[in-house]
């Protein structure tokens, strides 16, 4: 039994961000009932193009991470017998999930006294982009502004003398982490809720889940009074320890090493890259001595690294002790042996998916696809007890697709 299994989530909710928090819950076994504009759908459902990347045709990528194993129902929220359909729907729920800003749940009736009208106990959760107090917290916003530019992480990763700025790695970059960020407080305020029986209002921000990603660099910049500053491309790494930085490979592509203890691990990687006299090396015998004589070592393992492709290093290195890994695209990681091996990969319908990274009782997950626009409206509506006359009725008005 998944931990979620139960729990009734209704999500009123777009694009990427709130919709992927649902996809989390859903993950975890709760039944996730998504809200969609009753003609035009969700948005996202639109978007085909990202960068030079285009999806034709059916299953979408860009529709599928953010909602695989909900079902869809189509409602105008505009009209009366529609918002009475979604307060039908918040009554027998847990969770009433939203990405609509203040003025759009007022003017629909989805805003939480709405909702606590006609169900006093649900949990009550909201995504915006800059958070639920404050003169901004009215205002919409996306990853790319409140998360990647005003969380400080464009900034902070972009090297001083680049034009611009560092875009994020792909999208939906900040959505899929706050979206992370929400589901976890949701899944606490359920516990809270059973514990004490009274229920919470959750509220996740694009902007404060970038900050919480910086979290530790912000923490430094504050104590020492400046920013962090990204490194030149190309640059080592660490400037007193060889072991922590980035190695070319015969093919192009790089090595990580990550070993704070340079001390503790140099013998073995000498030895790795058959170099054993090093390890005796007098430059190389203390903390002291290697931070000294770090770019001598930087050279040696440069020299060495660059005479032999990944995949060989990918086999030398099997029983190196320290950590370290290969350098891995957006494609690559499909052929990664140990991701494949803990299934963060999962086939949902007709792709396969990344699962949230919580796993319990070391299972993945399982995965459905995502659902078609509206293709359960009939359905959801007959689970709560709608007559079919009364179904018939809703889609002559236009209140249900």
């Amino acid at each position: 039994m998944r931990p979620l299994e139960g729990i009734r989530v209704l999500e009123v909710a777009m694009y990427g961000f709130v919709p992927s928090a649902g996809a989390v819950l859903a993950d975890w076994g709760a039944d996730v009932v998504k809200v969609e504009h009753a003609v035009t759908g969700d948005p996202q459902r639109g978007l085909r193009q990202i960068g030079r990347m285009r999806v034709d045709g059916d299953p979408n990528p860009n529709v599928e991470h953010a909602n695989r194993g909900k079902r869809s129902i189509g409602v105008d929220m505009s009209v009366p017998e529609g918002r009475a359909v979604i307060h039908d729907l918040a009554r027998d729920a847990d969770v009433f999930l939203t990405s609509f800003l203040p003025h759009a749940r007022t003017k629909f009736g989805i805003d939480v006294d709405d909702i606590r009208a006609v169900n006093p106990k649900i949990v009550y959760a909201r995504g915006s982009a800059l958070g639920p107090r404050g003169a901004e917290s009215g205002k919409g916003g996306f990853d790319m502004t409140a998360f990647w530019c005003r969380g400080s992480v464009a900034a902070t990763i972009t090297p001083p003398g680049t034009e611009g700025m560092i875009s994020p790695p792909g999208p939906a970059f900040g959505d899929t982490i706050s979206g992370t960020n929400l589901a976890g407080g949701i899944a606490a305020a359920l516990l809270k809720r059973e514990r004490t029986g009274e229920p919470s209002v959750v509220d996740v921000s694009l902007l404060g889940s970038g900050l919480w990603a910086m979290g530790h660099t912000i923490a430094l910049s504050a104590h020492l009074s400046e920013p962090m500053v990204a490194p030149v491309p190309g640059a080592h790494g660490a400037p007193t320890n060889p072991l922590s930085g980035l190695y070319a490979t015969a093919d192009g592509r790089y090595l990580s090493l990550v070993m704070l203890q340079p001390v503790k691990f140099w013998a073995d990687v000498c030895r790795h890259i058959d170099r054993p006299e090093l390890a005796t090396d007098p430059r190389f015998a203390t903390s002291a001595e290697i931070a000294a004589n770090t770019q001598d070592a930087v050279e040696i393992l440069r020299e060495a690294f660059v005479s032999r492709t990944l995949a060989e290093w990918t086999e030398r290195l099997a029983s190196l002790s320290g950590p370290w890994a290969p350098v891995q695209d957006s494609l690559q990681v499909g052929a990664d042996p140990q991701i494949r091996a803990n299934e963060y990969l999962v086939r949902a319908g007709e792709l396969e998916l990344v699962a949230n990274p919580v796993q319990f009782d070391v299972t993945a997950p399982e995965l459905t696809a995502g659902p078609e626009f509206a293709a359960n409206t009939e359905e959801i509506l007959l689970e709560l007890g709608l007559d079919w006359d009364r179904v018939i009725a809703l889609k002559t008005a236009g209140a249900i697709t």
